[in-house]
């Protein structure tokens, strides 16, 4: 879904790309590879940081004093280690000292796009176990927020295309929708330039490698969640042997594509509503049924709401209704937007939408959908055509009848025209020789879907990946509620106990 979670996204000449075989899941590896960081000047992997006071970070004020801020140097092409480089923004809390001290992890919250410079200090508080051993580490990956982030288009142009509809029903409406997705490409490839071509996963991976290095770790030690999960995955095939305690939750599975990975979240979404009405006594086939004629009728005639000179279109509300089925938490507020919208008010809807948009009552939007867009357009070369979306949309309707317009529009229109080539099919992570990576599934998951955790561990190889199970509901499972869970990550993590494979936690 554009926006909701990893998009879609080359040239076979690309040297970052995978040689196109897929291991079987015993991991076995056709040939050893090098280590992509042997080729590095030590100008680079020797370079000292220069931490110090971390600034405000677009609405986000500037963290406490505990937080320090930095700025790594990276190849911008690691074709070419001696170029021209850029900048990789960092930020960390010091352990607190109150263990022995093993090292830095490594955080990615997902996206892609996401800047971990702004979330980890949001999220801290929640990591404090793991501090007590662990500086705790996050960044902006290239093309991200500080890190030389890419911005395709202004805030009014970014509310302008809000009055796009995401599920066309007219031949008018099409040409605008796929007008509005050749146009945002554009406005990426005039405001990156030579960056766009060097965003990819692959590329990321190895700036973490030089993170390592500068970091003084022998080790990677990682935490990814979501698309930091596929991030985390690409590192340890390029890396297997700098794999050190790898924690990979909310993941996002390694063997889909483009159109896969869409039917995947509209499968994951639709469960996560099922699960939702279930829990407020409702019939989920009836339930959604109601649902999706409150988005036909809001199709017709979008809502009215309380923002002056700005009405709810059926996109709009179903952005609305898709952030709340992160977290169960939320699940109350998706009631009484419901509820108001079934009333002709789309306030409620609206709010959230523009919560997970990230637009402020200012009306500026934070440029996370930019990155994510550009990051996974430049990964995967599956490019559907506008026909083949057409024609997908039963299927993407018998997978959900909510969500399923809109997941499958968005197999063409995410990097329809986009100004560069994608890399690969999937995702290799097959890491042989590795150390074991923890690999966490939740059931109730949504936007990555329980079933891709298996796939993960499956594909990392036989003794590297081990996976873990809790039956719970939201988007990734540390730090929701389960003692299992996170007792289970925290003995990892600190002391190294890998669990035994398929491990459930029931609560």
């Amino acid at each position: 879904m554009a926006g909701l979670a990893v998009g879609c996204g080359g040239s076979d000449d690309d040297k970052d790309r995978s040689d196109g075989k897929r291991p079987g899941p015993t991991g076995a590896d056709p040939a050893p590879r090098p280590d992509p960081s042997s080729t590095l000047p030590a100008a680079l992997t020797t370079q000292k940081l220069d931490w110090g006071g971390c600034k405000a970070s677009g609405s986000d004020p500037a963290p406490g004093d505990e937080w320090q801020c930095a700025t790594l140097k990276v190849p911008l092409d690691y074709e070419k280690p001696d170029g021209e480089t850029i900048g990789v923004a960092l930020i960390r809390a010091k352990s607190t000292g109150k263990g022995d001290r093993i090292g830095s992890l490594l955080f990615n919250f997902g996206g892609p796009g996401g800047s971990g410079v702004s979330m980890l200090p949001s999220f801290a508080d929640g990591y404090g176990k793991l501090r007590e051993r662990y500086d705790l580490v996050s960044f902006d990956p290239r093309g991200v927020g500080a890190s030389e982030g890419v911005r395709c288009r202004s805030d009014k142009d970014t509310q302008a295309a809000e009055r796009t509809d995401l599920t066309p029903d007219t031949p008018a409406e099409e040409r605008a929708y796929f007008k509005d997705a050749a146009d945002f490409g554009a406005g990426c490839a005039r405001s990156a330039k030579k960056l766009l071509p060097h965003v990819s996963t692959a590329e990321a991976a190895r700036d973490m490698d030089v993170m390592r290095q500068v970091l003084g770790d022998a080790k990677l030690h990682y935490f990814g969640i979501s698309y930091g999960t596929e991030l985390g995955g690409t590192y340890a095939h390029l890396f297997p042997k700098k794999v050190g305690r790898l924690t990979l939750d909310a993941v996002v599975d390694p063997t889909a594509g483009g159109v896969g990975h869409a039917q995947n979240q509209a499968r994951g979404f639709q469960r996560a509503l099922d699960n939702y009405l279930k829990a407020n006594g409702q019939d989920p086939k009836a339930g959604t049924k109601k649902i999706v004629d409150l988005l036909r009728r809001i199709d017709a005639k979008p809502l009215r709401t309380d923002t002056p000179g700005r009405k709810l279109s059926e996109s709009l509300a179903t952005t609305g209704i898709t952030v709340t089925l992160y977290s169960k938490q939320t699940w109350p507020a998706l009631t009484n937007a419901l509820e108001e919208a079934e009333k002709g008010n789309g306030t409620a809807l609206l709010e959230l939408a523009d919560a997970y948009n990230e637009r402020d009552a200012s009306g500026r939007y934070s440029t996370q959908a930019h990155s994510q867009r550009a990051i996974s357009c430049r990964d995967g070369k599956e490019r559907p055509t506008p026909e083949q979306a057409k024609a997908s949309l039963d299927r993407f309707r018998e997978i959900s009848p909510l969500f399923g317009t809109f997941m499958g529009w968005d197999t063409a229109g995410w990097c329809h025209k986009w100004p560069v080539a994608g890399l690969h099919d999937s995702p290799e992570v097959s890491a042989p020789g590795a150390d074991p990576v923890l690999v966490v599934g939740n059931t109730g998951d949504p936007a990555t879907p329980y079933e891709g955790a298996r796939k993960m561990a499956d594909e990392l190889g036989k003794g590297v990946g081990v996976h873990l199970t809790w039956k719970g509901e939201g988007h990734g499972a540390y730090g929701n509620g389960s003692d299992c869970v996170d007792g289970t990550i925290n003995d990892y993590l600190l002391d190294g106990k890998v669990p035994d494979d398929n491990k459930v936690c029931e609560s």
